[in-house]
């Protein structure tokens, strides 16, 4: 372990380990770990930075532990995102196209690490091979509400990001110094972007320092944020602009803002995997709004993006009407409607939670 954790071992030990494994657990996974296996780690559909970032931080640290690795998403992912040391080892699946080659990672593995997901649904069809498998699974996540399909859980809501789990995982298994200026990188991005850059809740001191730790090994935070952040394409920009000037909708007495997109105008801006991302968050930043949803319409359903302040679960609003889920203030769903009647569907949820959002403007806006 660093100096600097263990200078503040007193304050991270609230976080760390999170009672996220029993000593004996912990004994199990290390004895798994000892002799070379082979290991698949997934993530969920759509990867993001924390998605991606801990399943490569953990590829990185796998293989210094001798072990054949291979990291597979259930989809493409932002093109942001391949700057990340190991991402042209990343096998992508094309949903709906069979693969034996996938399949076969999935059956000959010893061990499948499960990342940013708790729901064998997230991973589509990736999730019947999991299932199948004969491995070990273990799962490493933040969001609520888990099911339970692994053998091992390292699992914890108050965690900022997977990646921050992923930090903890090899640091408590006695690994703090393999931790490499890549796994780092991958670390650091994933913190970054499921804190919103450190500004949602969740940021905590001890967020502050496993970041610090992190760039004592030597990451650059300018780059990585230009990287993710400031990277964009003149068609996204031109999106955004025809999205904040013609789709905004606000609806001030539900304090409520939503965005609707559909795959018409996906296609006439010529909208990149990744492009999407984000924008929900300019609908929540409009002043005196308690909850911000973008809806788009893709080839096969329309997903749904919900992002709440204060006291309004989006999680549990998701859950009820959009077989989705996540966390309290961000959240994520689906529909198999049409766009208009999505739209339709989801003001009509929106009006049966008037008090809760009314409740949730009172005690966030009126205590500021």
């Amino acid at each position: 372990m660093s100096k600097l954790l263990t200078a503040e071992s007193q304050e991270l030990s609230e976080l760390l380990p999170y009672n996220l494994l029993s000593k004996g657990e912990l004994k199990e996974i290390a004895s798994l770990l000892e002799f070379p296996k082979r290991i698949a780690i997934t993530t969920h559909h759509k990867p993001d930075a924390d998605a991606l970032g801990s399943s490569l931080a953990l590829y990185w640290y796998l293989r210094q532990k001798g072990h054949d690795v291979t990291v597979v998403t259930p989809s493409d992912y932002p093109a942001f995102l391949n700057w990340m040391p190991g991402q042209p080892s990343v096998i992508a699946y094309d949903h709906g196209k069979p693969s034996e080659k996938i399949k076969n990672i999935f059956s000959d593995a010893d061990i499948i690490f499960c990342l940013d997901f708790n729901s064998l649904k997230r991973i589509f069809d990736l999730g019947d091979w999991v299932a199948g498998s004969r491995a070990v699974k273990i799962m490493i996540d933040h969001h609520l509400q888990p099911e339970d399909f692994a053998s091992f859980n390292v699992w914890n809501t108050q965690a900022a990001a997977t990646a921050e789990l992923v930090f903890y995982f090899i640091t408590l298994l006695g690994d703090h110094h393999l931790i490499t200026l890549e796994i780092a990188q991958c670390l650091y991005a994933g913190i970054l972007t499921d804190t919103g850059s450190f500004r949602h809740p969740s940021t905590n001191r001890t967020v502050h320092l496993i970041v610090a730790d992190l760039l004592r090994i030597g990451v650059n935070p300018s780059k990585i944020h230009k990287q993710i952040y400031d990277n964009n394409n003149l068609s996204r920009l031109r999106f955004l602009g025809f999205v904040l000037k013609d789709k905004l909708i606000v609806d001030k007495e539900l304090h409520t803002a939503i965005i609707s997109i559909s795959k018409e105008e996906i296609a006439e801006y010529q909208v990149d995997t990744g492009d999407t991302e984000g924008v929900v968050n300019y609908a929540l930043s409009v002043k005196g709004i308690v909850l911000g949803v973008v809806v788009i319409e893709r080839k096969d359903m329309v997903k749904l993006s919900f992002r709440s302040v204060g006291n309004f679960d989006v999680n549990t609003f998701a859950r009820q009407y959009f077989e989705g889920g996540g966390h309290k203030n961000a959240s994520g769903g689906k529909s198999e409607k049409s766009i208009n009647d999505t739209v339709e569907y989801l003001m009509q949820s929106i009006k049966q939670n008037k008090n809760n959002l009314a409740e949730a403007y009172d005690s966030y806006f009126k205590t500021l």
